[in-house]
């Protein structure tokens, strides 16, 4: 009999090593990801994940006054819930029979890290952007809204202490402990950039890991606790940055289209091609067209409206930011999340929507691979989504920080 093993045999052999090395690396880059109320998502339920929370009783004095030796009516649990559609990602890379007969296990074992940290980066942008969605949303320094927030409008203890009380008065409920289970002091989390907490650390009042007056478990990824609140940096917090920063090409004449004088960046194109969104020409706002509202190949923007400008007047956005008055440039804006548990929900990656390594040995594609040359190793969640529960108990700092 036949006892020689194959790599192809070696490789699914080692499966669970790989789905491990993948899960482990993606998991590295979860911050956001975190903190969710978990659920998951049955096989043959649909594409719908249902995330729950009870409402809570109604405090009435005179409706809870009991009559004496009479029985009060019971009262009934009930709950909210918030339904989200699942989605699948997924990516793999090609490796040639060649590499297979010289380095075939390492490239997977390579290959399983690396898709693990795309896929992790991804899985945390899909769950900042659900988190940022929440309408409770607090300006640095009093600014009435984003495009108003200058350089001078950073994070401070300050506005921490705000947030802390807005979340105490609409009773969001505090974490009671690490993630692996262990207990902790009642805490609220804050999700914050580098930028966000090198402008905090400046602070008298801050107090690092290290100084902690008692010894706790930590957050991987803590650097520090204020007012209540526990700090957790993320690289990938959300920042708003400004989309468009171009000019008029030539004069126009009362035309509804016009010619960018730059090559647009791919952020540029993105927020240029979608119809409705608002621009800046020179001191005035227009309005994109909602048909065909740009075109890549003559760099041609399409307005709402027929309209002269003149060659060389700046075209820009206004999504960060306020802009200065000469050169319209504006600045960042980071967005740095306060909240309690069950402020939002997630799929949880290492429940029905596991990250899941795949891999096809050279020869498997069949005659679409004749000559038995092409391998691959793939990666794929395979259902996951997030979604804010209750957006008073989240609120979403926005400001500028230090150069």
């Amino acid at each position: 009999m036949n006892t020689t093993t194959s790599t192809n045999a070696s490789t699914y052999f080692n499966k669970t090593f790989y789905d491990r090395k993948l899960l482990d690396t993606a998991k590295t880059r979860f911050v956001h990801a975190n903190f969710g109320q978990k659920r998951s998502i049955p096989r043959n339920s649909g594409k719908r994940v249902e995330f729950r929370k009870y409402d809570l009783f109604t405090p009435d004095a005179n409706a809870l006054t009991l009559v004496e030796g009479v029985t009060p009516t019971g009262q009934n649990l009930s709950q909210s819930k918030v339904e989200v559609e699942v989605k699948q990602y997924g990516a793999y890379v090609e490796m040639s029979d060649l590499l297979e007969m010289t380095a075939y296990d390492p490239v997977i074992a390579d290959s399983a890290e690396l898709l693990g940290e795309q896929l992790g980066t991804v899985i945390e942008w899909v769950t900042r952007d659900a988190m940022n969605e929440t309408t409770n949303v607090q300006y640095a320094g009093g600014a009435a809204s984003r495009v108003a927030l200058t350089t001078s409008n950073k994070l401070t203890v300050a506005e921490v202490r705000k947030a802390v009380r807005t979340l105490k008065k609409n009773k969001a409920r505090p974490f009671f402990s690490a993630l692996d289970g262990s207990c902790r002091k009642p805490h609220f989390i804050c999700i914050c950039s580098p930028d966000a907490t090198y402008d905090l650390q400046s602070d008298a009042l801050w107090q690092d890991v290290s100084k902690y007056s008692n010894a706790e478990q930590i957050y991987s990824g803590e650097i520090g606790r204020l007012f209540g609140v526990v700090f957790v940096e993320a690289t990938e917090a959300k920042i708003y940055s400004q989309s468009v920063m171009n000019a008029v090409n030539a004069n126009t004449s009362t035309s509804s289209t016009f010619v960018l004088k730059n090559t647009p960046t791919p952020k540029e194109v993105a927020y240029l091609s979608t119809g409705g969104n608002k621009l800046m020409v020179g001191g005035t706002e227009y309005t994109l067209s909602p048909n065909n509202p740009y075109t890549p190949s003559t760099r041609t923007v399409k307005l709402t409206a027929a309209v002269s400008l003149t060659a060389d007047t700046v075209v820009y956005s206004r999504d960060a930011g306020a802009p200065d008055a000469t050169t319209h440039v504006a600045p960042d804006v980071h967005a740095t999340l306060i909240f309690g548990a069950d402020a939002y929900g997630v799929v949880d990656v290492a429940g029905s929507g596991a990250m899941e390594t795949i891999i096809k040995p050279c020869g498997s594609a069949g005659t679409t691979d004749p000559l038995d040359q092409r391998a691959t190793v793939g990666a794929k969640v395979a259902a996951y989504a997030a979604k804010v529960l209750n957006p008073l108990w989240i609120v979403k700092i926005e400001h500028c920080v230090s150069a």
